[in-house]
């Protein structure tokens, strides 16, 4: 059978036809996947928790805006706006670096 022989309502009939077995098996392909999936997830397997992210630890900011004291950096990422302003202007990175705190006082302050 040639496509370029058949007429328009042949041609319509034909695309009816593929039509619907296409869906037919796309709908039973589905069932398969869902089957199988359904199948996984009885065994104890389930998505997303076999790799779960391990709790990292707070980092504390190393950097803080001297004009607004409430904008920190940890210096981790992309340097804020702030901070790129003020070394275009000529400051040193160091100028803005937060003071740790000495142990004395964090022994005080765990008490």
């Amino acid at each position: 059978m040639k496509l370029h022989d058949l007429t328009v309502d042949e041609l319509w009939s034909l695309h009816l036809k593929v039509r619907d077995v296409l869906a037919g098996r796309i709908s039973a392909e589905k069932e398969k996947l869902e089957q199988r999936l359904q199948q996984l997830q009885s065994n104890g397997a389930s998505y997303g928790s076999q790799h779960e992210r391990r709790p990292y630890p707070r980092v504390f900011p190393k950097y803080r805006n001297p004009v607004k004291p409430e904008e920190t950096w940890a210096g981790r990422g992309k340097q804020p706006r702030w901070l790129t302003a003020q070394l275009k202007s000529g400051k040193n990175l160091d100028d803005f670096r937060i003071e740790p705190a000495s142990d004395r006082k964090l022994r005080s302050a765990r008490r």
